[in-house]
């Protein structure tokens, strides 16, 4: 795992120093709560942004598990998609790659235009099929990679984060107060979310209660405006 995490660790110091130029870091209420024991959550916020969340799962040295998953929400008079990035993996592998700008107002909005013309050129070993919940949210150019061992698909999967997270900032910002507000195309991206079934069974592991399971899934990591 030592050579696969400095790769993990990688991205997610890629993705913090984005944020940090990008936005200010905010306190959430009760996020705390879920701060400790290689257990990472940081929000951030910015003129080109709603919300930025990032957080990172890390018992690599228990039972070898390393998870991040970070999604960024624009603004509710915005209708650019939302970004969304998770990355899980064992000792030896990415277990699994998914990535999308997903619409959340325009679905042919030209970033979700430019996020499908670039990941079309990727191959992937192995792909996994889109759940019917995902399907209702996702962008056709998902990425949805597994079981990936390969230096080139790793290198791969840091070069897209780098390029696409670079994109998203750099461009989120261009459509700015051109709706009136896509507060519920927000809302039903994150209620679909919440139905991740693995999410459950990694906070589990990590020793939460039920009440601190449904309270971080629904408060933390997708909460409804």
């Amino acid at each position: 795992m030592s050579d696969l995490k400095s790769q993990l660790v990688t991205i997610q110091e890629l993705l913090i120093d984005r944020f940090n130029n990008s936005g200010s870091e905010i306190e959430e209420p009760g996020i705390d709560r879920f701060n400790y024991n290689g257990w990472i959550n940081r929000v951030w916020s910015g003129r080109s942004y709603r919300r930025a969340h990032l957080n990172i799962v890390d018992a690599s040295d228990s039972n070898g598990l390393w998870m991040m998953h970070c999604c960024i929400f624009p603004h509710i008079h915005n209708p650019a998609p939302i970004f969304g990035c998770d990355v899980v993996a064992g000792r030896n592998k990415i277990s699994g790659f998914f990535h999308d700008y997903s619409p959340a107002g325009n679905p042919n909005h030209p970033m979700i235009e430019f996020f499908g013309s670039e990941v079309s050129m990727l191959t992937w070993d192995k792909v996994r099929e889109i759940p019917e919940w995902g399907q209702k949210i996702f962008s056709p150019h998902m990425i949805a990679a597994s079981n990936i061992q390969k230096d080139s698909e790793i290198t791969q999967i840091i070069n897209t984060i780098d390029l696409t997270s670079k994109h998203y900032l750099a461009n989120v910002a261009t459509t700015n107060n051109t709706v009136n507000s896509t507060v519920e195309a927000q809302n039903f991206y994150a209620v679909q979310q919440k139905q991740i079934p693995h999410t459950p069974r990694v906070m589990a592991a990590l020793g939460l209660n039920e009440e601190d399971v449904r309270l971080f899934v629904h408060e933390c990591l997708f909460p409804e405006i």
